[in-house]
């Protein structure tokens, strides 16, 4: 009887049915495992493209980071790649293409052909790139699928898409695993600062401290140590109340403090291969107090390390990275509070010391140059302003006045014949200054002589004919006829006005009125003699108070800007005037004349001798004073008012305003 092998199609569709489900529940198992993956970036790479090729399916992947704008960098590749092997052709072609494919975001798909395969056939095999959109990484992944069906090729494509986002998966755990981590080096390093800061001395704060840190990271001895002066001090130890100095111990544990002061930075021994710090006092605290594997931890405030953690345990129980940064993390939270109680707990003089030496070592150290050169200035202008004294001065306008002022006036009525000067000639005594008319006056002398004549010979014919009363009475008339003609012989001799004195004719312009008549004591002129001059100085009243009687000061016109001319107060006003809705006391000042002129960086100055102006020494001055100070002329005068501190004088102003307001 034959045996009949044949398997009914029934059967086979079951048996395809339960092998696409074992590969199915397969396949989810891998990717369950790959998203639980905790290992390292490298080896959760490879792994991921492994899958990855399994599930499209393809041929090869790779991972190409890109770094800058060239440069690609191969993170992973299945199957693995050997380090001095040549780079297959897809691998080259999807480094030039990455750039694109990451500026673009998008999965680009292109066909791989062989130089066998004609380009009008479709392509066999096709290489997908996928972007990575990362917060870590610029990267593409590359894929090499061996088909030319479009639907397979799609299908590749959208897992491929779909299996990066396992990346992003690895990331968040990954991110998540380092925050819990985190989170518990936070939480240990919080429960230790709780620890001592139920102390309130620095003695028992730290004594707590070296406990507590040796009972969490199993320590058979921490010690801490705090900088005085150039060398650190060993301050507590865990589990010992009393200590010395002279001890062994405590000189190799200080010996090993200084080593992690000096170096600023954790020591660890035994050290690790690529750890390049000097440790040589450490081994020799684990040689001859151990052996032990020690921790040296640096506390440091504000940049500068000021005490030191010593932690010493097993040698076969060496510290882990993730200890050591807790460690570090614990150690840079306490250092405030341990400054804190460490600067309390010192005696007033201890203190005191501590602050010079800091105010010192601030003044003459080399950070914040630019702030000290400020400070420096700062207090450089106020010492200035302190300590140097300048002249106090008060300003006030001035105008020139002539001490004296002769006027000179028509004699009589009558016309002005000639007139020979004008207002700002400068006129000598005796010149004639104006010419009266005097033809009615000759008229009326002429008249007056024939008056006498007549009256003459009156008297003589009354004296022949002896008749003395007519003669008495034509004598008296000859009388009155010589006086009338003595008269207007003075008035014509008077027609001639001339200057009584020398100067200069400040008033007065007749020129344009020649012919015209004038009654008798008609001013016509003013004359001033420049030589003889006083300054009226208007003084605010708010510095009146600074000026006193027989002070000096210097003046200076608007029209000579560049010479000083001395001066000294001679007389002060009482009363107060309105000058430009201004208060202002009038101070007279005598001008002093000069003996000589000289010049000082390129300005003309006066040497006073104590004179007064009436006193000229030569032409070549007088004419130089003219040109200085006539009258009428105005500018301003500096009157000395002693010496002052600068500060005062910049601020007296906004001082004696704010006294004002505030009235104090």
């Amino acid at each position: 009887m034959a045996l009949n092998t044949s398997v009914s199609p029934e059967h086979e569709h079951q048996r395809d049915q339960d092998a696409k489900q074992k590969r199915r529940i397969t396949l989810t198992s891998v990717l369950d495992q790959l998203a639980q993956f905790d290992g390292p970036p490298d080896q959760f790479l490879a792994a991921m493209l492994q899958v990855q090729c399994k599930i499209a399916p393809a041929e090869a992947g790779a991972i190409l980071r890109l770094i800058g704008d060239e440069r690609v960098d191969l993170l992973g590749a299945y199957p693995l790649i050997e380090s001095q092997a040549t780079a297959p052709v897809w691998l080259a072609n999807a480094a030039e293409m990455a750039p694109r494919v990451v500026e673009g975001e998008e999965t680009t798909v292109i066909p791989l052909r062989s130089t066998e395969e004609m380009y009008a056939e479709g392509a066999n095999r096709h290489l997908v790139l996928v972007p990575i959109t990362s917060a870590n990484i610029t990267a593409v992944a590359t894929f090499v699928v061996a088909t030319n069906n479009p639907a397979v090729l799609t299908r590749a494509k959208e897992r491929l898409e779909m299996t990066i986002s396992l990346l992003n998966l690895y990331e968040m755990r990954q991110a998540l695993v380092k925050r819990n981590v985190d989170l518990d080096r936070l939480r240990e390093s919080m429960e230790v600062l709780a620890c001592i800061n139920e102390h309130s001395r620095m003695k028992a704060a730290v004594m707590a401290l070296c406990n507590e840190i040796a009972s969490r990271w199993k320590g058979q001895r921490v010690s801490i140590g705090f900088l005085k002066g150039r060398y650190v001090k060993l301050t507590a130890m865990s589990h010992t109340e009393k200590f010395t100095r002279k001890m062994k111990l405590v000189q190799d544990i200080e010996s090993t403090m200084e080593e992690c002061l000096d170096q600023d930075t954790e020591i660890v021994y035994p050290p690790h291969q690529d750890v390049a710090n000097v440790s040589r006092a450490a081994g020799k605290l684990s040689d001859a107090h151990g052996p032990s594997t020690i921790l040296s931890l640096p506390l440091r405030r504000d940049g500068k390390v000021i005490g030191v953690i010593t932690i010493e345990r097993a040698v076969e129980d060496r510290f882990t990275i993730d200890e050591a940064e807790t460690l570090r993390l614990m150690s840079d939270l306490l250092t405030a509070r341990l400054s804190e109680l460490h600067e309390h707990d010192k005696w007033i003089g201890a203190k005191a010391a501590g602050a010079v030496r800091k105010t010192a070592s601030f003044a003459v150290g080399s950070e914040h140059t630019w702030i000290k050169l400020l400070i420096l200035a700062i207090v450089g202008f106020l010492g200035f302003a302190i300590f140097v004294k300048g002249p106090d001065t008060v300003s006030a306008n001035f105008t020139v006045f002539p001490r004296q002022r002769q006027v000179i006036s028509s004699p009589y009525a009558g016309y002005l014949a000639e007139v020979r000067v004008e207002k700002g000639d400068d006129v000598t005594k005796g010149q004639v200054l104006v010419v009266l008319d005097t033809a009615e006056l000759q008229g009326q002398l002429a008249t007056a002589k024939a008056d006498k004549a007549t009256f003459e010979r009156e008297a003589d014919q009354a004296r022949r004919d002896g008749k003395k009363g007519e003669e008495l009475i034509a004598l008296a008339k000859m009388d009155k006829a010589v006086a009338q003609i003595n008269l207007l012989r003075y008035r014509i001799s008077q027609s001639e006005i001339k200057a009584t004195i020398d100067g200069k004719v400040i008033a007065g312009d007749w020129k344009r009125q020649l012919r015209s008549y004038v009654e008798p004591k008609t001013p016509l002129f003013e004359i001033a003699p420049l030589k003889d001059v006083y300054a009226e100085l208007s003084v605010p009243e708010n510095r009146i108070a600074d000026v006193q009687p027989d002070a000096f000061g210097e003046l200076s016109s608007r029209a000579r800007a560049g010479t000083y001319i001395p001066f000294e107060v001679e007389r002060i006003n009482a009363v107060a005037e309105v000058n430009e809705q201004l208060n202002v006391f009038k101070v007279r000042a005598k001008i002093f004349s000069s003996a000589s002129i000289r010049e000082v960086d390129g300005v003309a100055w006066l040497e006073p001798l104590l004179e007064t102006s009436a006193d000229w020494i030569a032409d070549g001055e007088e004419k130089l004073w003219h040109k200085t100070l006539q009258p009428g002329m105005e500018g301003v005068a500096k009157i000395e008012a002693g010496r002052a501190p600068y500060g005062y004088l910049w601020t007296r102003d906004l001082v004696n305003w704010v006294r004002m307001k505030l009235w104090f």
